[in-house]
């Protein structure tokens, strides 16, 4: 493959529900480019863009690849990415770098949850989309009602992009078998994935009039001066046709529609030459200045391969980008030594002199650049805007199975940091559980499964809430007294002290003695020793907060008393205190705010009335409410799962700690009750 310029460089990036057929319409068009010498299947586990483990076992794709290819003397860079939600982190990488995207549709599905985000996010971004209703071979495929279902649910978003048929298909379901092109008017059979030009067939002259007619005026409205010829004469020429879509498609006003089926290659030709006729170049998106300005390179994925170590996914934005030699990253401020560039087709690499700006291709082994970090000159001053990945919200606290596992855990964890934005890693003090973080259930459970890549098997718990123990009484004049004799010095400490709430504090310690009952040297001891008690309440034994101890009266030996014997009488007298002060358990109470459609405001607020939640307020936000609302952590541990479920996917949510309250007295008591078989059972 040879080094392209600029504006021979398309940038693709193939997004969709999962199972439209994404990755066999990406292997279909590096078949047709001669990239690959045969059709491979998801069903067979050999097609170029998913080749990871989990995907092959999955049968669906996981991460994002590259793909590589070349067509009419255009590089296509195709970019496929997933369609489960779990992992639109990669979708969000890719919609940084894609200066196009395909939009597959299923024809029998028709428009489903993920288009519609994936949409929505498009058109925020103004990029230039372009669909392909796939499997029209199938069973019930129609292509009429997969095209009146982008307009009725993908057309109210912020761009209100015109969704225009280009193509008609000939025949249905196991008839489908061409399509007609209504911009240059031909029909095209198609046998064993070969076309061959074929007249219109006369039952569709009718349709395609229709249809021609409404391309038209989509044209007309991409060129102010075509729009004026249009108006005086209500023609326009094949030229003028592609000059006015090109302009709708650029400006993310128009989508082209095309036909076909992946699986047995029809019209995936014809989205190739659509790609390079109406695809956006590099240079649509970037300052063609930015060719002879210093180079400059986002990374937009990041991959921790364990034999040739970390792979880095990246995009040229300035100047060009050769191999061999020193680059800056300017989010680390460190130099990284740049090896031999490639491009890639799936797992193979394909070495490159050097890119150009605007392409897309792959280093290996760069040492503290990760995702989203920016690659120059030491002076250049350029820092690329960096990716916004969706928030995790889902966590699973692991185990690792054994000793070795152990060991092995925190290395394995960190290559999987790098290469997932979308993935956080904590070792909880309070609860002591290590916990994983992520966008959902299959997320984590293929976090899980890439741990066995470096040899790490863990199990899975459910995460501890971590809850509190506090007072809302007082306790006075409560004493803690140690007393030890035992041959030689003894021990000896004796407090007395007063305990109420402080609600502005985790811990407070005053002391107000008179007369030295308790000497100056020993009350940093009580104080120690009930700051050292606040780790363990009585109730369950979680860490004791907002409480205020004074200490006022006490007693000392000469010759027994010690540091010691004092913190120890302190911890004897704070749990008396805590006893007598109406000891209750506190648990962490979230601020969420929820972003659903209108239509599911009304189940949101009723299922959070369930979790014991409150509705503090609401917002609308276009066809969105945000819904502002209190809960404790307690019951949002799957609150992920449950949104997902309530809203058919199109909800998210963020949550931040607010505060501390009560546990309901049914509530608390099991939990007290569990807590204690806990640590019996330790």
């Amino acid at each position: 493959m040879k080094v392209y310029p600029s504006e021979k460089i398309r940038n693709v990036g193939m997004v969709a529900h999962q199972g439209a057929g994404k990755t066999s319409l990406t292997e279909a068009l590096i078949f047709n480019t001669g990239a690959t010498t045969r059709l491979g299947t998801i069903e067979a586990g050999n097609t170029v863009a998913d080749y990871h483990p989990e995907e092959l076992k999955r049968k669906s794709t996981v991460n994002t690849s590259l793909v590589a290819c070349e067509w009419r003397d255009h590089k296509i860079n195709v970019v496929d990415t997933p369609g489960f939600s779990d992992f639109f982190g990669e979708v969000c990488s890719t919609l940084r770098v894609a200066d196009s995207l395909v939009m597959v549709i299923d024809a029998n599905g028709g428009v489903e949850v993920s288009t519609e985000i994936i949409w929505e996010m498009a058109d925020d971004k103004k990029i230039p989309m372009i669909a392909f209703v796939n499997k029209l071979d199938r069973e019930n495929a129609d292509f009429f009602k997969a095209v009146d279902d982008m307009k009725a649910k993908c057309t109210g978003f912020s761009q209100a992009r015109q969704v225009i048929p280009v193509e008609l298909p000939i025949g249905k379901e196991a008839g489908f078998n061409g399509v007609v092109d209504l911009i240059n008017l031909k029909a095209y059979k198609y046998e064993n994935g070969k076309s061959s030009e074929i007249p219109i067939p006369g039952d569709m002259q009718g349709q395609v009039d229709e249809y021609r007619e409404a391309m038209i005026e989509a044209a007309a409205e991409g060129d102010d001066d075509i729009m004026m010829k249009y108006l005086d004469t209500m023609e326009l020429t094949e030229e003028e046709i592609i000059l006015g879509l090109k302009g709708g498609v650029a400006n993310a006003k128009v989508v082209p529609v095309l036909c076909g089926s992946a699986t047995k290659n029809i019209g995936c030709d014809k989205l190739l030459d659509l790609l390079v006729d109406y695809g956006a170049s590099p240079l649509a998106h970037i300052d063609a200045a930015a060719a002879s300005a210093a180079p400059a390179a986002l990374i937009f994925k990041t991959m921790a391969d364990q034999f040739v170590g970390r792979i880095s996914m990246f995009k040229v934005y300035s100047g060009k980008l050769k191999g061999d030699c020193t680059m800056f990253n300017a989010n680390k401020g460190v130099d990284e030594k740049v090896a031999q560039l490639s491009t890639m087709q799936g797992k193979t690499s394909i070495p490159l002199p050097e890119l150009n700006l605007g392409d897309i291709g792959a280093v290996a082994k760069l040492t503290a650049t990760v995702t989203g970090d920016t690659l120059t000159t030491k002076d250049s001053g350029i820092v690329l805007d960096g990716i916004e990945f969706p928030v995790p919200n889902l966590s699973v606290a692991i185990v690792p199975k054994t000793k070795a596992d152990e060991d092995k855990l925190g290395n394995a964890i960190n290559r999987l940091l790098e290469e997932d934005p979308c993935l956080r890693f904590e070792k909880n003090a309070e609860t002591r559980q290590t916990l994983i973080t992520g966008i959902g259930e299959a997320h984590l459970n293929i976090v899980i499964e890439r741990l066995k890549k470096f040899n790490v098997e863990v199990s899975t718990a459910d995460v501890k809430v971590a809850y509190r123990e506090a007072i809302r009484g007082k306790a006075e004049h409560v004493q803690g007294k140690h007393k030890k004799q035992s041959g030689g010095h003894g021990q000896y400490g004796d407090v007395i002290i007063n305990m109420e709430p402080d609600y502005e504090n985790d811990f407070t310690f005053e002391e107000q003695i008179f007369g030295g009952s308790v000497p100056k040297q020993y009350i940093p001891a009580v104080e120690k020793g009930m700051r050292e008690s606040l780790s363990e309440g009585i109730l369950a034994g979680f860490p004791v907060s907002n409480i205020k101890v004074t200490l006022i009266d006490g007693s000392y030996h000469d010759v027994d008393s010690s540091e010691m014997a004092f913190k120890i009488a302190a911890n004897l007298a704070f749990k008396k205190a805590c006893e007598q002060a109406k000891p209750i358990l506190l648990e962490p109470v979230m601020n969420v705010d929820i972003l659903v459609p209108d239509e599911f405001m009304g189940d949101i607020m009723g299922d959070m009335n369930t979790k014991r939640g409150r509705i503090m307020g609401m917002e609308k936000m276009g066809t969105r409410q945000l819904i502002h609302a209190q809960a404790p952590l307690a019951e949002l541990q799957r609150y992920t799962i449950d949104l997902k479920s309530i809203t058919q996917g199109r909800g998210k949510f963020t949550m931040t700690f607010d505060k501390y309250e009560e546990v309901p007295a049914n509530i608390a008591e099991k939990v007290i009750a569990q807590a204690k078989a806990e640590k019996e059972a330790e």
